[in-house]
């Protein structure tokens, strides 16, 4: 099995003496039980896991927290495998539920001194998977396991933020990526339906338009062909359609009847061969005005329906008002595609041919999406500025995910490609006060340090850190403002809400 593999080991007593008050103990119980912190990554799941020190031939607890990946949630269901491994010998048991949620408390006795490995077997209704924590020592005795090598974890600037807190809130952590970042230019656009989404409806005489679907309401939908208006003469004594069309009936039918009986007496030699011809262009020319009014008229006037499947996005005309011939009457919408129009300075001519992609966020609900999330591409950008703002538009089209609204305005960031590596973060990561930046450095998944950095450029989705962090540096990604509060109503003990 492929997986990708983060691991972490740390003395459970150095997070133990990050007191409230943020100051280290001085002096450590030597007969205080040691205890170790592992924290592992593969694909699907996070590991937490405070242990006893393992010792040969004796029993020692592994409190393992395990969270679900990408959302990291409690895993609440499965039946998970604990096996260590030591020198070719195994040790193993297994549990068919949580012994709380996202908790399963695991007991192992060594029977081997050396280094080896812990083995997380998950097996859930989507599969089986496995976490490994390599480098795990197993001690011959308490004495042994108390001289070991301890890391030393500064408590300056952290806090405790348990497991158990965490599942409770859209949490989750990341590693700073290292990508291509280029210039980002940071404006709003104008959000409309693509043209080949939109459809103007025009009356097509003058008259009285009349809704056919009772109340004709901005946003309501309509299926191809359902009539939505009509527009008729009524009582009106000039350019009266209703008279023009029963005037082009009769003509049509007077025509017809004297071409068909010039067509029988023709047979007989009674009608000249030019009398026929001449009824019979009479019977076209009446026929071709009769069947385009018949097309799209009727006696009682002109129906209007609607050309596509879609919603009434504006109607311009009141039930009852007079409409001249071509005035548009509304606009049917299916918003499938939205077109965004961008402006910006004029300073920025000479890069916007190497604006590839964009990133998109939302006024409204403040989400944030890749053009390419949306199925998006740029368009066209302006050759000149407009005369009247000095501004050059840009325009791009994406697909309607129901969070853009048409109409609205987004921030939009326009992104230019770059051969220049940056280290990026996800922008929901950082903290601002008084003009500064911070982010929280995961210590184990429940002890962050709250680190100064020092920010570049951001697209909406990723910022550039220029300093503060490296790439190893696990970052809390979304719940830091949380974390924070947490902080500011005092630090909680390591092991709040756990199970012994």
């Amino acid at each position: 099995m492929n997986y990708k593999i983060f691991m972490g080991v740390l003395l459970a007593f150095a997070i133990a003496s990050c007191s409230p008050s943020g100051h280290e103990n001085e002096k450590h119980d030597e007969h205080e039980k040691v205890k170790f912190q592992y924290t592992a990554y593969s694909t699907n799941f996070e590991l937490f896991a405070e242990a006893d020190a393992f010792i040969v031939g004796e029993k020692a607890n592994v409190l393992s927290h395990f969270s679900k990946l990408p959302d990291f949630k409690a895993v609440e269901k499965g039946k998970i495998t604990i096996t260590l491994s030591v020198n070719g010998k195994e040790t193993k048991q297994t549990l068919d539920q949580a012994t709380r949620k996202g908790i399963y408390s695991f007991d192992l006795k060594p029977e081997t001194k050396r280094k080896g490995k812990l083995t997380f077997e998950i097996t859930t209704d989507k599969g089986t998977f496995e976490v490994i924590v390599p480098d795990v020592k197993v001690f011959a005795n308490d004495e042994e396991a108390h001289k070991a090598e301890q890391p030393v974890v500064s408590c300056t600037n952290t806090t405790v933020f348990t497991k158990e807190q965490s599942w409770k809130i859209d949490f989750a952590t990341a590693i700073p990526r290292s990508e291509p970042f280029g210039q980002v230019i940071k404006t709003t656009a104008l959000v409309q339906s693509a043209q080949s989404n939109e459809l103007i409806i025009s009356a097509k005489t003058s008259g009285v338009v009349l809704f056919n679907s009772g109340v004709l309401l901005e946003g309501r939908d309509v299926s191809v062909g359902q009539s939505l208006f009509s527009v008729t003469g009524g009582n009106m004594a000039d350019n009266n359609i209703v008279v023009k069309y029963a005037e082009a009936k009769s003509n049509y039918e007077k025509a017809n009847a004297d071409y068909e009986r010039a067509k029988e007496l023709a047979k007989d030699k009674i009608v000249s061969e030019k009398d026929l011809l001449s009824a019979k262009n009479q019977y076209e020319n009446a026929k071709a005005v009769y069947d385009n009014l018949n097309w799209n008229f009727n006696a009682s006037g002109q129906t209007i329906t609607s050309p596509q499947e879609g919603f009434i996005k504006q109607v311009f005309v009141k039930n009852g008002a007079y409409v001249e011939a071509g005035q548009p009457v509304a606009v049917v919408s299916q918003n499938k595609s939205l077109v965004l129009t961008a402006d910006v300075p004029s300073k920025y001519a000479t890069v916007l041919p190497n604006i590839k992609t964009a990133n998109i966020r939302t006024i409204n609900d403040n989400r944030s999406y890749s053009l390419e999330q949306l199925n998006g591409k740029v368009l066209s950008f302006g050759k000149a500025a407009n005369s009247d703002n000095y501004l050059i538009p840009v325009t791009l089209q994406v697909e309607n995910n129901g969070s853009i609204i048409s109409g609205s305005y987004v921030e939009i960031y326009l992104k230019t490609f770059s051969n220049y590596q940056a280290l990026v973060v996800p922008t929901t990561s950082l903290l601002e006060e008084q003009g500064n930046f911070f982010v929280w450095v995961q210590v184990t998944p429940e002890l962050f340090e709250k680190r100064e950095v020092s920010i570049g450029g951001t697209d909406g989705i990723n910022t550039e850190i220029k300093k503060g962090i490296v790439v190893n540096d696990r970052i809390v990604s979304r719940g830091a403002m949380l974390i924070k509060l947490a902080q500011a109503t005092g630090s909680l003990d390591a092991h709040s809400g756990h199970v012994h």
